[in-house]
Order: C-alpha cells, then structure tokens, then sequence
C-alpha cells in the first residue's frame, strides 16, 4: 500500500504543466510583440490574438476545467485515507493524458488528436471518482 501523500506527485506534475503552460503563453505573447504582430494593450481582453498565443491560452484555460476535478478528488482520497495503487495509476494516466493534450493544442494543434486525448483524459478522470465513490461506500 503506498503511503497517502504519493497522491500528491501526480498533482505536482499537472501543476508543473500549468507553470509550463503560463510561461508558453507568456513568451508566445512577448514574441508577438516585439514582432510587431500584436500591441500590448491587445492582452487587455484579448478577443483577437495571434494564433501561437492564442493557441497557449487556450491550452492554459483547459487546464483549469478538467483538472479542478482531479485536484479535488486527490484531496478527497488523501483525506479518507483512500490512496491505493489502482488511484496512483489511473491519476498518473490522468496527468499523462493532460500532458499530451496539452503538447498536441500548443504545437500542432491536431483537433482530432486532440480530441482523444481530452476523451482518455475525461473517462480517467470519471474513473478517479468512481474509485472514490467506491471507497466510501466502502466497496
């Protein structure tokens, strides 16, 4: 049985993504910039920006859709003490999936590919909270 706080590595690792992602967008926006392809004052409400920005910003914002749902469930089984290898494994596939999708929006941007890996990511993160409803149901 692995100890209840190795919930928290796969947390670390999509919080890592989001860093990695607001730095992207970051960078992306300073380089339309200097390029001349936007104005600052374009990022006050950016409803029209370059596309490698745009693309990183909207990758930034999907990482604040899905994952909620997966931070809160990590909590949930570290505070019932529900941690087991099956959680571990389904919540790294999780943060895998992200990191793909993530990947493919801010490179290719493939919607089809794209697509599966929101798909796999969705059905891991439903199976997380069948997990934990199992467990308090003492299943």
């Amino acid at each position: 049985m692995p100890t209840s706080t190795a919930i928290f590595w796969p947390v670390i690792a999509q919080v890592a993504l989001i860093h990695a992602v607001y730095f992207l967008m970051l960078k992306r926006r300073t380089r339309a910039v200097r390029a001349g392809l936007a104005k600052a004052q374009d990022y006050r409400v950016p409803a029209i920006e370059p596309a490698p920005s745009a693309t990183a910003a909207r990758s930034l914002v999907n990482q604040f859709e899905l994952p909620v749902l997966f931070f809160l469930v990590c909590i949930l089984f570290y505070l019932t003490a529900g941690v087991n290898h099956a959680v571990l494994a389904v919540a790294w596939l999780f943060v895998l999936s992200r990191f793909a999708h993530a990947y493919v929006h801010v490179t290719s941007n493939r919607l089809k590919l794209r697509r599966r890996f929101f798909v796999f990511g969705f059905v891991l993160n439903s199976v997380l909270w069948v997990l934990f409803a199992a467990h308090i149901a003492g299943v």
